[in-house]
Formats: structure tokens, sequence, C-alpha cells
């Protein structure tokens, strides 16, 4: 017989066995998976990655688990995807690889707290964790350095030489001032040379070039997720040469790269830069909690499809010959492989009957006691909007405390209005935590 166990309990693994843990959370409707995931990663001392069917979902949970996030906060981030389709002659943009930089760098500093990535996501091999250690660097004010050695080591780390900074991966210099707007940063910065002496470093606006507040120091990450140094560049022309046996073309991609040029859609040349790829799981830490978040392996399924046709339809370019699948690219197989060390908890969204509930006895099984909402919009073009609604507050079988949830604190206003002519006046809530925790039976909150 299986317990119903209540959304806050916290069950994800303390600590790691000798041999990784497998765990089921059921009849987990809708947003209650959020709500689970957060208690239960806030009680744990482990980082856990969740691992979603899509990038919707990822986004979608990211943002949930964020509005949860303001009584205790918890890390959370998201591992981007390119946003770009499997070989496709474009570049990710620059925010997009600056986050996935500054996330790849945290990992294996992050003790706790929660990184969402989609399936197709986790399935891309990268570069390994140590060209990400020893291309990031920290600037401090007082630094002795070169202002001419500066800027060679940011163009050697990928950083584009621009006339006015404006994005991720840019700089520029003028006289002894050099401005930089560094890869995870939120902010670009203004860096003040006295002969070789960094005498200040100040955050400075990209629109109108104006220096504000002071920092002491700045964290420096490569501009791109493969190197573009000499020895970068050097290795990539041997693996070219080792990989494709056809004629190489002067208008080719290795000639490009070979001058020193990258151009759109050199990441998925990613592997030729490198001894040996990397996946995501390399960077975790050992003791990380895997949730799987939906039905990943219909959704990996369906993108090796999509990978396999625009393989077929691109790979005879000559100037532009593909590596095959499985050197970009972890199968269902090669994934689980990867996943296999961790302890894995496996979301299930769909409803448990109470009879099933009563009678299961699946090991690592967890039924959380959640009931889906019946019906209960307010419908403006009846004669009474409100009898859903009225039905169910009514109803004494169902839970005496109600939150009601709005996008903005516009919306807020407008449903208080709503309840107010149906003579509900819920209490006004900055967080579900304080809600949960006070004694009133109605609250309105700010998702």
């Amino acid at each position: 017989m299986s317990k119903r166990h209540l959304l806050f309990s916290p069950v994800l693994p303390q600590s790691r066995g000798k041999t990784p843990d497998k765990k089921r959370w059921s009849n987990l409707i809708s947003s209650s998976a959020s709500i689970a995931l957060r208690y239960a990663a806030q009680q744990s001392a482990r980082l856990t990655l969740v691992v979603t069917s899509d990038t919707p979902s990822a986004i979608r949970l990211e943002q949930e688990l964020l509005s949860l996030n303001t009584e205790q906060p918890l890390n959370v981030s998201l591992f981007p995807d390119w946003e770009t389709l499997p070989y496709d002659t474009f570049s990710p943009h620059q925010d997009i690889i600056s986050q996935r930089l500054t996330t790849l760098y945290q990992l294996s500093r992050q003790a706790s707290g929660i990184v969402i990535v989609p399936v197709t996501t986790l399935a891309q091999r990268l570069a390994p964790r140590s060209y990400i250690e020893s291309n990031s660097f920290v600037v401090n004010k007082g630094d002795r350095k070169d202002l001419h050695q500066l800027r060679v080591e940011l163009e050697a780390s990928g950083y584009r030489y621009v006339d006015q900074v404006m994005e991720h991966g840019e700089f520029t210099a003028r006289g002894s001032i050099l401005d930089l707007y560094p890869m995870g940063s939120q902010t670009p910065y203004r860096l003040d040379f006295f002969d070789d002496e960094i005498e200040e470093i100040r955050i400075f606006d990209t629109e109108n070039q104006r220096s504000s507040d002071k920092v002491d120091n700045i964290h420096l990450l490569p501009a791109h997720e493969f190197p573009t140094d000499d020895a970068g560049i050097n290795l990539f022309r041997q693996r070219y040469r080792d990989t494709f046996q056809s004629s190489i073309d002067k208008e080719s991609i290795y000639h490009q790269v070979s001058n020193g040029i990258m151009p759109a859609g050199i990441e998925y040349y990613l592997p030729l830069f490198f001894e040996q790829s990397a996946t995501l799981c390399d960077y975790l830490p050992e003791n990380t909690n895997v949730v799987v978040h939906g039905d990943i392996d219909k959704a990996l399924e369906q993108y090796w499809l999509d990978i396999d046709y625009r393989y077929e339809d691109r790979r005879y370019d000559p100037t532009r010959p593909l590596l095959p699948p499985n050197e970009l690219f972890l199968n269902v197989e090669a994934l689980y492989t990867a996943l296999k060390p961790f302890d894995r908890v496996t979301v299930d969204t769909s409803l448990v009957t109470e009879d099933e509930a009563q009678t299961s006895t699946e090991r690592g099984r967890i039924i959380y006691d959640v009931m889906p909402l019946p019906p209960i919009a307010i419908d403006q073009q009846q004669k009474q909007p409100f009898d859903l609604l009225n039905v169910f507050l009514a109803d004494k079988t169902n839970p005496k405390k109600v939150l009601f949830i709005a996008e903005s604190e516009g919306r807020r206003e407008t449903l208080l209005e709503l309840l107010k002519r149906n003579n509900i006046t819920p209490r006004v809530f900055d967080t579900v935590e304080a809600f949960i925790e006070a004694d009133d039976n109605y609250g309105v909150a700010v998702n």
C-alpha cells in the first residue's frame, strides 16, 4: 500500500549510496510538480538537474520555480538550447552562449539548487571542463597588466574588437580605456589604465556609453564554447583533414577557420576543436540528483529523426562537409549511460486513482496528495458568472485554503475587483509560502 505524500515532503535522496537510487513521483498534476520539486530541492544539500522533454517545458518550469523562490531563495537556472536546428548555417545569439558558459562554469562549483535542461540540449556534446576552467580568469582593480597584453588575451579567448561595445563578447580600446562586455555578465565594464596598472573598473551603459558604479573585479569567461586561439585552430585543421577525406575547397569552412574567421554555424564542428568532447553530465557533481520531467524518450526519438533528415539533406556540400550525428549528439542509449551514475527521480504527471494509490506496491514510488481542479472559470456571459467558483468553494470535501494566482500586479488588482463582486475578499500575499503559513482561507499572489 502506498501512502500519499504532501507536496512539501523532502523526498529527494539526501546522500549517495553505493548504487544509484531510483524513485518515481506520481500524481503531480499541472504545476504541482514545480511545488514538489521546489520544496524537495530546498531540503536537499545536493544539486538537482531537471531534464524536460522540450524547451517550452523547461522555460515554464523555470518560471514556476522562480515564482515560488522569494521566501527562501534557491538557486534556479536554465541551461538553454542554442535555438538553432541541427546543422544550421547560423550561430546562436551571443546572449545564449553567455548564459550557457556561465552555467557550465558554475556547475562544478554549485553544491545545491536546481539546473533545468531540455533533453535535446542535454544530448549535445560540449567542450571539456578543462577548456572552460583554463580560459576563465579574474581581472582585479590594481592588477598590473599591459593594455595591449589584455587585448591579446581577449582576442585569444574569442572576444571581438568593435568600435562600440553593445553585446556580450565584444571589447574596444580608446587611449588608456578598455570597454568590455564579458560573457556571463549582466553588465559591460570600463577599465581605466594608468601605465600598466588597472586603476579603476566601472559599470557602463551601452545605450549612452556613460560609466557609473565602481567594482573591484570582473570575471571573464571565454567568448565561445570552443577555442579560437592558434592552438585551437591548428587542432581543428588537423582533425578536419583526418575526418574528411574529400579535397579542401578554397571556399570551405576549413580555409575560413584557418584564416581566423569563425563562420556562422561553426558550433556544429565543435568536436574538431578538441581531442575529446564532453557532455553536460561531465560537469555535474557526482552526488547530483537527476529529475526526469516529461517523456524524454519520445522527445529524443523525434529529435534524432530531425537530425538524421537534416544530415542526409546537407551532407553533400563540399565546402561544408558534416560531422556524423553520433559525434555531435547522444542517442537514447548514450544519454542514459551518461545519466546512469546519478540518483534519479521520474516525475509522473498522470492522475492516480484512489484505488491505485491504495493497492500500489511499486518500490520507490511516491504518490502525492494532489487533486485536479474542477471547472471553476468565471463566465461573464452567464447570468450567474460565479456559479462554478461558488460551487467549488462551498464543497466541504475541498480544502479550506484557496490561493488565487495572478500574472502581474495589474491583473491582481483586476482579479480582486472581480472577486469583490462575489463577496470574496482574499488577502494579498507576497509569496505562496506566506499564504500556506497564514490562517487565512483565501489569498491572492502574483506569479
